[in-house]
């Protein structure tokens, strides 16, 4: 409820006596407004006032002339001419009052009128009635009850000023009566009044509460209007038509530019046409536009209807929503709603959806629609009794080549190989990236289980296949482990578990393989978590020894250097081997300081040698990757008094597949403290040979595959083993023989040109204090002869 409406509130027209006559606060808002509204329409029938008032005025003059003097009636009715000639200026003034403020003035000079008007009325009344009797009397009354009946029924707008005329002629008429005795007509004329007077009023407020019931209405078209104007002036949005016959009506301009045409080739035409395109010819016709279709021969009202349309050949979204027309019979008329373009915000969606379900990099499904793919598979394996399968696959060699060659390079090799893996997909298979370089492939159906196998085979053998990316030929393999369902897991995350499993034992084998999933696989990660559990307090528990292992000359057959080997004695797992922990370590980065007290220990048991016999140190490639690598090698010699040349620091191969270039520093700082450094398992990994060039290793150590298979006679082995003993000797590095047990392999080693040789045929790995026995023994040797 508005202000104005709501101060009226307890009034039976929501409109109070003292409001419709002015008689409230004149210094209100809601007063002027209402007095405007009221006066606005007195100049429609002021005229007609004056005219009234003026004929009555000669008619009465006419009764009256036989008994009153002319020179009183001329003057009386000219004065009362001049009065309402007077009023009728002054009510034309106010004809636009409903536009403005009406003062106080204004409203006391508006009752100027019927008050003199009145005041001549009841001098009629008063003193020319009464002159000339009876019936003459009764003619005046008669005109006077015809003026107050006559403003109460056509004068509403202002009530007070038909109450103040009525008031000073009744009475002066009511006076009258009472002095003549006429007591009965006195009575009535009395009532008459009142009945008038209060009839005045309501019709007053009859008539204000009609006007502000017609200028809300007005108002509330207005604001329709302008907001409809402001609808059809956006840009985006418009308001639509169509008649029975669902052919356009009343097109906007707005419409008329969504379709694509003037409002001339709109109007009239069918909608469905118009925005079917094409497929209004052929019939075939979006799903959405069908319901649009259906809602329309219906007469169904609909609200942000989502559908599809052709304009002019471009495919655009729009949102629509629409009512039937209805007469006030109930006969349907057409359709009348609204429309927006939302094409924008469609594509913005779909692209939104496809970024939920695809990777951005290799336009591949992503986890969230693998899972989803996967659990389809379940739900149709178990509703038809057969098989899915989830194969996940892990690139082998992958981190090395994107750490050497940057991640750009990466990423266009993980493309390739999504493009590849795409292409070996058939019906009822799909392939993803979860992540990093890991993908997945989901089975619909292997209920013959050497499907998977033959996934798995052909996925191995294509992504292994050589990849040019950027002048680079670049090599990775493939590992891959699979897990059936619901065989092997009943929901997705069990099955997705289980193959990565599967997938971690295909790595932990070497790689570039297939492993199906194994219920014993559990058992193998159960032991692994608890390894690592107790590795972790492992150092704390002083649970680690040291073993050594002598390398001996091959010619003299004396103790050169010995190679600490870590040992670790669990309390809760008993001895275990290094091939289990050291992996373990290393994924953990536990590597770091457990290789730092390897190399103190060492440090500090070679301190007991005698100076010519070096300390050979295992370091893992994360230790190597470590910044405070060399500081610690520093640290340590400092501590232990070693002197930096007796300790020679052995890495593999597979420090050219990290990150090389922080490798390469850190054996070149290592380097140029005076320590050597020794390339262990030489041949059976990357196999560089620009980096044992530039790195300068002071020993190349030849893995034991190739001296047993050298004393098998393989001739593979024997040229493998001379290539690397001739190219050492031209870069001047020496060559140690590993793994030789046998006193005819030591023979063929010496024969082959190796300098060094180690392995059980000389010693065991042993305790420090037999280390220094065979320290003892072979200074004895060397002074005795």
């Amino acid at each position: 409820m508005s202000e104005h409406e709501s101060a009226f509130a307890d009034e039976p027209m929501g409109l109070s006596t003292a409001a419709v006559l002015g008689l409230d606060d004149a210094a209100g808002e809601q007063w002027a407004r209402l007095r405007g509204i009221q006066y606005s329409t007195m100049a429609q029938v002021t005229e007609y006032r004056m005219i009234m008032h003026l004929i009555l005025a000669v008619l009465t003059a006419a009764v009256l002339r036989e008994h009153v003097a002319i020179w009183w009636l001329v003057p009386w009715a000219a004065a009362l001419g001049f009065v309402h000639l007077r009023g009728m200026k002054f009510d034309n003034g106010l004809a636009y009052t409903h536009k403005r403020r009406v003062t106080k003035e204004e409203f006391r000079q508006q009752l100027v009128t019927p008050a003199l008007s009145s005041v001549l009325w009841a001098i009629a009344l008063l003193f020319f009635a009464p002159q000339a009797g009876g019936v003459e009397m009764a003619v005046v009354w008669t005109i006077v009850a015809v003026l107050i009946t006559g403003s109460t029924l056509f004068y509403t707008a202002a009530p007070l000023g038909i109450l103040v005329f009525a008031s000073i002629v009744g009475a002066a008429g009511f006076t009258s009566l009472i002095f003549h005795e006429l007591y009965s007509m006195a009575a009535a004329a009395f009532t008459f009044l009142a009945i008038s007077m209060i009839g005045s009023v309501e019709a007053g407020r009859m008539f204000l509460a009609a006007k502000l019931a017609e200028e809300a209405a007005t108002e509330k078209d207005q604001v329709v209007s302008l907001l409809l104007r402001e609808f059809e002036e956006n840009e985006a949005d418009w308001l639509w038509e169509v008649d029975p016959t669902r052919r356009v009506r009343s097109a906007s301009p707005r419409l008329a530019y969504a379709l694509g045409r003037s409002q001339a080739e709109a109007e009239g035409r069918p909608l469905l046409e118009m925005i079917a395109g094409q497929g209004w010819e052929s019939g075939r016709l979006p799903s959405t536009l069908h319901e649009l279709a259906n809602k329309l021969k219906n007469q169904q009202s609909f609200s942000n209807l989502l559908v599809e349309v052709s304009i002019r050949g471009q495919r655009r979204w729009w949102e629509l929503s629409g009512t039937p027309i209805l007469t006030e019979n109930g006969r349907f008329i057409g359709f009348r709603g609204v429309g927006s373009d939302v094409t924008a915000q469609r594509e913005s969606s779909d692209k939104i959806a496809y970024l939920a379900r695809y990777d951005t990099l290799t336009s591949l499904p992503n986890r969230l629609q693998l899972t989803e793919a996967l659990g389809e598979a379940l739900q149709y394996a178990d509703e038809w009794r057969t098989r899915c399968a989830f194969l996940m696959i892990d690139l082998d060699r992958f981190k090395s080549i994107n750490d050497s060659l940057g991640h750009l390079v990466g990423d266009r090799l993980l493309a390739q190989v999504s493009a590849r893996l795409q292409g070996l997909m058939v019906d009822g298979q799909l392939c993803g990236r979860l992540g990093g370089d890991e993908f997945a492939v989901v089975i619909r159906d292997a209920t013959d289980h050497r499907i998977i196998e033959k996934v798995a085979r052909v996925i191995i053998e294509s992504l292994s296949e050589p990849y040019i990316v950027d002048n680079h030929t670049l090599y990775v393999g493939a590992s891959v482990g699979s897990a059936i369902g619901p065989r092997d897991g009943r929901s997705v995350e069990e099955l997705m578990r289980n193959a990565d499993l599967a997938l971690y034992r295909a790595k932990d084998e070497g790689g570039n393989d297939h492993y199906p999933y194994e219920p014993n696989l559990h058992v193998v990660a159960e032991e692994r978590r608890q390894l690592e559990l107790s590795l972790r307090k492992a150092l704390d528990k002083n649970e680690f020894q040291l073993a050594f292992q002598p390398v001996v000359d091959a010619n003299r057959e004396h103790a050169v250097s010995f190679e600490a080997l870590l040992r670790w004695q669990s309390e809760e797992h008993g001895f275990v081997s290094p091939a289990k922990f050291i992996p373990i370590a290393e994924d953990t980065r536990l590597i770091i300081p457990i290789g730092s007290w390897v190399l103190r220990q060492a440090c500090l048991e070679a301190c007991k040698w005698p100076d010519h016999i070096k300390i050979n140190v295992n370091v893992s490639p994360e230790q190597l990757l470590d910044p405070g690598f060399t500081d610690e090698v520093v640290r340590i010699l400092s501590e232990t008094g070693l002197r930096p040349q007796r300790l020679e620091i052995e890495v593999t191969e597979s420090i050219f597949v990290r990150d090389a270039s922080v490798a390469r520093s850190a054996l070149e700082q290592v380097m140029a403290l005076g320590c050597s450094v020794a390339l262990d398992d030489f041949g059976t990994g990357y196999s560089s040979l620009g980096y044992i060039r530039k790195l300068r290793f002071s020993t190349i150590k030849i893995d034991r595959t190739f001296v047993k298979g050298a004393a098998q006679e393989s001739a593979e082995s024997l040229a493998i083993i001379r290539a690397v003993v001739a190219m050492a000797q031209s870069l001047e590095m020496t060559t140690t023989a590993e793994g030789v047990e046998t006193t005819e392999e030591a023979k063929l080693i010496r024969e082959l040109g190796c300098d060094k040789i180690q392995g059980y045929y000389f010693g065991r790995p042993m305790s420090a204090a037999d280390a220094e026995k065979i320290v003892q023994l072979t200074e004895m040797k060397k002074r005795a002869s």
